[in-house]
């Protein structure tokens, strides 16, 4: 869980994160415009209805899903309930028909996914997520490529946090087990300094041990005050280390609560934890 900024042991090395949004880079042409906002959550997605492509079937269903800073916020549910959509809709790459997405105080539901990364947007999605044929620090320069700046502090908070891809840093991605991929996947997103981060499925395909490093790191990444956003299959464990938790169920909030009080509900544990 995160914690406090006066509590013992919180990591007040904020520097992997850029308070200030993506300041460096030149503004360019924008797919729609920001907007201010009133103040709430840090990242909110609220009532978002919607569906792929302009004709589809709404997938989400007046759903809501938010994170403030320093918090670990989890999407749950069933196969096919709509996490991952909940997840795309956030990051602009599904049609809302609905609803509003706010970042930081600035609505930006008509932004790109390109200018909600400028924004300060870190996404990792579930596949297709590293390049496969280049090295573990080509992935990582890669993620930088919206900086301006020396990128050298960050790489270096990145293999701090990650000292595995440190040690293979000249070695192909690729070449990589599924657990090093997905820290590569996420180091890359790291690398933005962004002002949020969001995972979809990050332990997918991995193993419980390296499921509990990841979660490990992420947990760490949020005491730095970072959001964390993700979705993640792996219910139960993933509610543990969790301040906040949506259960989605056909598109729509099912239940919402702090980790442990979705842990407690015996309508969740019957229905999503297995008893």
């Amino acid at each position: 869980m995160s914690q406090p900024f006066d509590a013992p042991g919180y990591n007040r090395d904020a520097s992997i994160v850029n308070p200030k949004g993506q300041g460096n880079l030149a503004p360019g042409p924008q797919h729609g415009a920001a907007r201010p906002a009133p103040g709430g959550p840090f990242l909110i997605g609220e009532a978002m209805t919607g569906g792929y492509g302009k004709s589809g079937p709404d997938i989400l269903h007046g759903c809501t899903i938010a994170v403030d800073r320093g918090e670990i916020a989890v999407i749950v549910g069933p196969n096919g309930a709509g996490k991952s959509t909940a997840m795309k809709a956030l990051f602009g790459m599904l049609n809302l028909r609905e609803g509003s997405v706010r970042l930081d105080g600035e609505d930006i539901t008509e932004l790109s996914p390109q200018d909600r990364v400028v924004k300060g947007m870190g996404f990792v999605p579930q596949t297709h997520n590293i390049f496969t044929s280049m090295t573990v620090e080509e992935n990582l320069e890669m993620g930088a490529f919206i900086r301006r700046d020396d990128i050298s502090e960050t790489m270096e908070q990145v293999y701090e946090l990650f000292p595995i891809l440190k040690d293979k840093r000249h070695q192909a991605a690729g070449e990589l087990s599924g657990g090093q991929r997905q820290q590569v996947a996420v180091g890359r997103a790291l690398m933005t300094r962004p002002k949020v981060l969001m995972l979809d499925e990050p332990t997918a395909g991995v193993s419980p041990i390296v499921m509990d490093e990841l979660f490990d790191r992420i947990i760490e990444v949020a005491r730095t005050g970072l959001p964390v956003l993700m979705v993640e299959q792996n219910a139960r464990q993933a509610l543990e280390i969790a301040d906040k938790g949506y259960v989605l169920v056909q598109g729509a909030n099912a239940h919402t609560g702090t980790g442990r009080e979705l842990l407690a509900d015996p309508d969740v544990r019957a229905s999503f934890l297995g008893g």
